[in-house]
């Protein structure tokens, strides 16, 4: 988040993430607070879609951090929210093989994301993402779920693919230029992040090969060797 709240609570009151809520998943609200210096756009931005996405930041008992997006690149608003204040949620692979609006699906990103729901459906063993659990976030997962439109011809594709189980670097780097024949097909980027027990890390970086990599996580992010170590499982 470019621009972030204050803490609507003691910092001694902070506690790890409340596991009914995961990154990236998409919240529906009731309501959304004031907030003292909000951005001036974060109230139009709210009543056009009344959702905010689940972020890596700790909170208090009775708090989901949550980051709220404008119709810009550079409108991003972090804050907290109540749990009462939740209707529903939707998690990214639930949004996998959610169709774009009518006349939204030629824009690069939904191309890129059909090529991909074209192999699962299609029962390809050898498809991209076949045994992985995924589904895309950032703008087309925010459009997916609130159907305002948010896409635009530079999109990304952002995926995030689960990955409880350790993935090799050899199967990383075939993913990788598997979602990147894709995205020179469609023209766009597509960049995945694996979630792993260490937090956030991104399937590139993963693949490079490096010493450590970064995972982000809601304690803050931290380079690690190996994110599924046992040692990393609660970080």
């Amino acid at each position: 988040m470019q621009v972030c709240a204050a803490p609507p609570f003691a910092a001694d009151h902070v506690l790890s993430c409340d596991a009914r809520w995961q990154a990236h998943d998409l919240l529906r609200l009731h309501r959304l607070p004031q907030f003292d210096g909000e951005p001036s756009w974060v109230r139009g931005a709210f009543e056009r879609a009344p959702y905010a996405v689940v972020r890596r930041a700790l909170a208090a008992d009775g708090f989901v951090a949550i980051g709220l997006r404008g119709v810009e690149r550079s409108q991003r608003y972090g804050t907290w929210v109540y749990l009462d204040d939740i209707e529903t949620a939707v998690a990214p692979e639930a949004l996998a093989h959610r169709a774009p609006l009518a006349g939204r699906n030629a824009l690069p990103a939904f191309a890129a994301l059909a090529a991909l729901q074209r192999d699962a459906v299609g029962g390809d063993t050898a498809g991209v993402l076949a045994g992985f659990v995924w589904g895309p976030t950032g703008s087309t997962g925010f459009e997916l779920a609130t159907q305002a439109p948010t896409v635009t011809l530079s999109s990304d594709l952002d995926l995030l693919i689960r990955a409880p189980e350790k993935l090799s670097h050899d199967t990383a780097i075939q993913l990788l230029n598997q979602l990147q024949t894709i995205a020179q097909r469609a023209g766009i980027r597509v960049d995945a992040q694996l979630e792993t027990p260490a937090g956030g890390v991104a399937l590139a970086e993963w693949a490079a090969g490096k010493a450590r990599a970064m995972a982000r996580h809601a304690r803050g992010p931290q380079l690690v060797t190996d994110p599924w170590a046992p040692a990393h499982v609660d970080a």
